[in-house]
């Protein structure tokens, strides 16, 4: 492809790649550890290689924004009850066929104009830092999610957002997949303060045939973040049941296995899933498939499990650890405070894991 003479100022030239020989780029934000020929895309099709440099074409263009409780990311032990400005472009680095948001994350096929920054198709409305910011603040929320589609492929622009947010006083999540590199982390640590982390199965070939990624950098990433970063970014994880591909009893309990093995604290909910996009064929999780994997969970010695997408308060309610009692009661997004000081049990005293002030 020919080459522009210059790229307009309007396209954000990315933080996080190398240069290669004869033009190309490396994309260092997740771990596709995409080669970028001059003219083309990462997988995700918003990172973009022109004149030997990778540019966020979607930098500053939302394509969802929305105001949540923070219940719905979903964070149980993260600012109860707060809102949450929740904000995602277009594209993703994963290719999820069971994603409920496949219309703006699967979005790839429009063409970018390096002269002009201009696109020939609508990718989001414009929402630059700023006004992302202002409008959290308009509307009373202190905290903003990077969520709907992988928040690491638009990782410049979140960081910028976050950086402003911090600055006023906010506080930022990312909802992600957990395919980063180490790089997309120390670049936006600095002002991320909690992340809900996908683990979608517990087979490399759940990953490579389901979502087009791999299980081994996820691992790593809920093990980093649960181990040297516990403490300074809260994580919570969250499992989508689908019946027939990650649901086995074996499968369940290799992931419960796993992230107790890691933290015993780490809060981890489990999602029914519905048809959508390509496996409109399968049922609905079945509540009792659930119930059971829940039962796993705390078999394996995790101290908080939940139930998502399922009216059911008994799973949904935070249990303290050491004496059993009843301290946040949930039912769906509303919530029911039944300690008497945030973060500790009004029964025995102890200490309950989470960002609670």
């Amino acid at each position: 492809m020919e080459q522009p003479a210059t790229v307009s100022p309007k396209l954000h030239e990315c933080a996080l790649y190398r240069p290669l020989p004869k033009g190309w780029v490396q994309c260092t934000a997740c771990h596709h550890w995409c080669g970028v020929a001059p003219g083309e895309a990462g997988k995700c099709g918003v990172r973009r290689n022109f004149g030997g440099k990778l540019y966020l074409v979607t930098y500053g263009k939302a394509a969802a924004v929305h105001v949540d409780p923070v219940e719905k990311k979903p964070l149980y032990h993260f600012l109860p009850g707060e809102a949450i400005l929740s904000l995602g472009t277009v594209g993703c680095n994963l290719f999820c066929k069971f994603c409920q948001n496949w219309q703006i994350s699967q979005f790839r096929e429009f063409k970018v104009d390096p002269t002009t920054g201009e696109t020939d198709r609508y990718v989001g409305e414009d929402w630059p830092p700023e006004r992302v910011v202002e409008a959290a603040e308009r509307v009373g929320a202190r905290l903003i999610a990077y969520t709907y589609n992988e928040p690491v492929v638009w990782v410049e622009y979140a960081h910028d957002i976050a950086k402003l947010a911090t600055q006023r006083g906010m506080r930022n999540v990312f909802v992600s997949s957990g395919f980063e590199t180490k790089h997309a982390w120390e670049y936006v640590e600095p002002y991320l303060h909690a992340v809900n982390l996908d683990l979608k199965g517990f087979t490399e070939e759940f990953y490579r045939e389901i979502t087009g990624a791999r299980l081994k950098p996820v691992l790593e990433n809920i093990e980093f973040l649960g181990t040297e970063r516990w403490g300074k970014v809260w994580m919570e994880v969250t499992t989508l049941l689908i019946p027939g591909h990650n649901d086995s009893p074996e499968e369940i309990r290799g992931i419960a296995r796993f992230l107790a093995g890691i933290n015993k604290n780490i809060p981890w909910h489990l999602s029914a899933a519905h048809p959508d996009y390509q496996m409109r064929d399968i049922p609905y999780t079945p509540h009792e498939k659930l119930i059971e994997a829940y039962e796993i969970g705390k078999e394996e010695g995790l101290n908080f499990v939940y139930l998502g997408n399922v009216r059911d308060l008994e799973r949904s309610t935070t249990y303290c650890p050491s004496c059993g009692a009843p301290l946040i009661a949930r039912d769906g997004y509303r919530v029911h405070e039944l300690w008497e000081e945030r973060g500790v049990c009004h029964k025995c005293g102890a200490r309950i894991p989470g960002v609670w002030a």
